[in-house]
Formats: structure tokens, C-alpha cells, sequence
């Protein structure tokens, strides 16, 4: 596993946390970057582990993570939020803080989560 890729599903993992738990559908979107990544194994297992336990974003390595990797984080964070059907407050403010961790203009960020958001509203019209 790589290190961006590994930054970024840690940093899945503490957004997948916000509301105090992590849902069936978050788990699934998980495994699905797991596989997209192409991780296996040992690399898979500790990623898993790691999800486990509550995370917060002050664990995200962002040195890990380029100014591209960043905002397709923030992207993938925004669908992740959806994943249950709804988005809640707790993960409204925890995207807010993303954000600015992740150190994207406000500008920028406003259309990145617009475009994500109606991503995942496709997404959920879907299932």
C-alpha cells in the first residue's frame, strides 16, 4: 500500500466516524476503495483494524496526501457522508473541518462538495 493511499482511507475512516459510528454502507464504501487501491491482505487487515476504533481527523497524515490527493479526499468524504441516506450535522461540521485541514480555498471547496453532492444524490438514486 502506498502512502497517499493509505492516508486517505485513514482519512475516510475519521470522516466514516462522525456521527459515532460507522454504518454497514460505510464499511461496503471502504472495501470497495480497499479494492479499487487494489489492498490486500496484511495491508487490507490493518486498514480495517484501524477502523475499528473511533478516529478523528486530527489523525489524518496530511504529508502523506498531494494537493490532488487532497481534494479527491474531500470528494470521496462528501459521498461517504451520503452513504446512509443522508447527511448529518455532525458530518456537515466534520467536512467544514476537513476542509480546512486539507488547506482547499473556500472557493475551490464549495465546488468540489457541490459536485460531490450531487454525485452521491445520483448515487443514492440508485439503490
Amino acid at each position: 500500500m502506498q502512502d497517499h493511499q493509505e492516508a486517505m482511507l485513514k482519512s475516510l475512516v475519521a470522516v466514516a466516524w462522525a456521527d459515532g459510528r460507522v454504518d454497514d454502507g460505510e464499511s461496503e464504501v471502504l472495501e470497495a476503495l480497499l479494492a479499487a487501491f487494489e489492498i490486500e491482505g496484511a495491508d487490507a487487515d490493518s486498514i480495517r483494524e484501524y477502523a475499528k476504533t473511533q478516529r478523528g481527523l486530527e489523525e489524518i497524515p496530511l504529508t502523506d496526501l498531494s494537493a490532488s490527493d487532497r481534494r479527491q479526499l474531500l470528494q470521496h468524504a462528501v459521498i461517504l457522508t451520503y452513504v446512509d441516506g443522508e447527511q448529518s450535522e455532525e458530518e456537515r461540521t466534520l467536512l467544514g473541518l476537513l476542509t480546512e485541514r486539507l488547506r482547499i480555498p473556500a472557493d475551490e471547496a464549495k465546488e468540489l462538495v457541490e459536485a460531490a453532492e450531487k454525485r452521491a444524490k445520483r448515487l443514492l438514486e440508485l439503490t
